[in-house]
């Protein structure tokens, strides 16, 4: 953004009130610039970066533990899967944390295979921590799962308390020297601490190393422990989230030919005596990181489990040899390689037929994109995306007004798109109708009636107060503009 002569507007209290980021951020975009357009685009291309950055990061990783000619496999795994390109263009932090977390992952397995204390190495764990934790502070949470990893029997030089603690002390030296790498990514940030929680407010007024990076910090940890987040999960509902929302997530949105392979990739790699080493240590990593985020209560997307794919990827890659394989020839019969090249095809099959509507993907198993939004919610199927489709449907069809309710905070009326705006979520024009809908609920008015799927499910209001959609779920719609919005055309 600084390419362009961006206006901040930093004398509205937003400027200074975290909590109202939304307001701050409706006002740089919408009021104070002009070029949004320019601006989003720039805004993305830096993660799409991070995403190529990512599946290189895994080409280096599958080169590292199963040889070369693996090593295109995990890569072409990764960066195809549907929920990797969908989420690789948006301007959020799960691509930098994803990224940053296997940087980290693959320094410590760089660190711990190589007996004794090797500087180099764990300075580069030191760098690579630091960017993970300064990437995401949902990173946090791998500590835990590096300090089991750093535990487990399954480096060189066979494995005893005295080994174990030895990793596990190289670990956490790293870790709390990387807290001034962090510092570096604050710009060397020197200020009072601005805490909000009864623990920490003795310390309000003191000042130290980047108040920001801690705030940030406090803020997450009473957003998960205290929050109350509306999960949706197979038509059902929860404010205090499901034990197994992320299973079915996974189940649901995850590649088809990623599904299948998986339990392959994992009995082989343990099966194999010379892979079982590395096979559990990625497994492992999977492992952990799949529990811990099933503890969450923030139930709102499948992108929190977008650094479980990495592993998902190097584990299929190493179907293809292993560490003794160094060349690129083809054995006849070696089915495992041809296995894993067949399945790239069979994902880019699958990325043609969802194309471009990666966000709303979901495997046959689950009935498809089609029957996503009665499967999940939110960034799962339903952000906002496919407004501009809708202008464009709107045109086609020569409709030159809308009843819309829509999931997102970009304003309609900006892309051309004459609109009465219904109970909708993210923009307050529209979150403020949920109380007093502008139509007749129980027999709506004529007209076209635009509904975003998480609108449809009225996911604001509770379980037993969703009565402003009830109509229009008794029905089917008249037709659908993307997989996130439903049209209904109500004579």
């Amino acid at each position: 953004l600084l390419l362009l002569d961006v206006t901040l507007p930093t004398n509205d209290p937003s400027w200074t009130e975290t909590r109202n980021w939304y307001a701050f951020a409706d006002l740089l975009l919408w009021s104070v610039n002009h070029d949004v357009d320019r601006m989003v685009f720039l805004s993305r291309l830096p993660i799409v970066f991070l995403t190529l950055g990512l599946a290189l990061t895994a080409y280096r990783f599958a080169r590292e533990l199963w040889g070369r000619r693996t090593a295109p496999l995990a890569f072409l795994l990764l960066l195809f899967e549907p929920n990797m390109i969908a989420n690789g263009r948006y301007a959020t932090t799960d691509l930098g944390g994803t990224l940053f977390s296997l940087l980290a992952t693959w320094a410590l397995w760089r660190l711990w295979s190589r007996p004794g204390w090797d500087w180099r190495r764990w300075l580069l764990a030191v760098l690579a921590l630091g960017l993970a934790f300064g990437s995401k502070m949902s990173v946090l949470g791998f500590v835990l799962i590096w300090s089991v990893l750093a535990l487990l029997p399954l480096y060189p030089g066979g494995w005893t308390v005295k080994t174990a603690v030895f990793r596990l002390t190289q670990f956490l030296t790293a870790g709390l020297l990387s807290i001034f790498v962090v510092w570096a990514l604050f710009a060397f940030e020197w200020g009072n601490f601005r805490f909000q929680s009864d623990l920490l407010l003795g310390l309000n007024g003191r000042s130290g190393p980047m108040p920001t990076y801690w705030a940030g910090i406090e803020q997450i940890a009473l957003l998960v422990n205290n929050g109350r987040f509306p999960a949706f999960l197979l038509g059902q509902f929860s404010d205090t989230g499901f034990w197994n929302y992320f299973p079915v997530a996974f189940a649901a949105k995850t590649a088809t030919p990623l599904l299948v392979l998986l339990p392959i990739a994992i009995v082989w790699a343990v099966w194999r005596p010379e892979m079982r080493r590395k096979g559990l240590f990625l497994l492992g990593t999977a492992v952990c990181f799949f529990l811990l985020s099933m503890q969450s209560s923030l139930n709102i997307g499948y992108r929190h489990l977008l650094p479980l794919l990495p592993y998902v990827a190097l584990l299929i890659a190493g179907l293809g040899g292993c560490g003794e394989i160094r060349d690129w020839r083809l054995e006849i019969g070696d089915w495992r390689w041809v296995g894993g090249w067949l399945a790239v095809g069979w994902l880019l099959l699958v990325d043609w037929q969802i194309h471009p509507h990666y966000l709303s993907y979901f495997n046959p198993l689950y009935g498809g994109p089609e029957n996503g939004y009665n499967v999940l919610l939110d960034s799962n199927v339903d952000w906002g995306q496919d407004l501009l489709r809708l202008r464009y449907w709107m045109r086609a069809n020569n409709v030159d007004h809308i009843n819309l309710a829509w999931f997102g905070t970009a304003d309609p009326g900006y892309y051309g798109i004459n609109y009465t705006p219904l109970p909708g979520v993210g923009r307050q024009s529209f979150y403020a109708q949920w109380g007093n809908p502008p139509f007749n609920t129980q027999q709506p008015e004529p007209g076209v009636y635009a509904i975003s799927v998480d609108s449809y499910w009225e996911v604001p209001l509770p379980p037993d107060q969703k009565y402003v959609f009830p109509w229009f779920r008794s029905q089917p719609p008249s037709t659908r503009v993307g997989y996130s919005i439903l049209i209904y055309v109500v004579p």
